[in-house]
């Protein structure tokens, strides 16, 4: 008999947009970071699961709309600060696969 499909619970802003469809571009839900830290925030976060420690919420200022981000992408110098600045954003890009589109393939489901 199969087993049914496991639930979590997840806390997000009711004003964070809406999670994208696997491969759509990234639109800061906040989905991913806060089910499963990446490699990244495994090691920023010291937990292989849970909410990531550097997802950060951004009010929405003048274009930009309210969403979720990596702090250690925004803030490097916080998060990794043996890391050589000069490096630190190039190197968190990669390392979170930024700007290769969502690869979540979770259903987020309003409560």
């Amino acid at each position: 008999m199969p087993r049914p499909a496991a639930h979590r619970v997840i806390y997000l802003r009711p004003d964070a947009p809406a999670k994208p469809s696997p491969s759509q571009p990234c639109n800061g839900c906040g989905v991913c970071c806060a089910t499963t830290p990446c490699p990244l925030g495994k090691l920023i976060s010291r937990r292989l699961d849970g909410p990531c420690q550097a997802l950060q919420w951004q009010a929405g200022v003048s274009n930009e709309a309210a969403r979720y981000r990596c702090g250690a992408l925004a803030e490097p110098q916080r998060w990794l600060p043996w890391l050589p600045a000069r490096w630190s954003q190039a190197l968190v890009r990669r390392w979170i696969a930024a700007g290769q589109g969502c690869d979540c393939d979770l259903e987020a489901m309003a409560g």
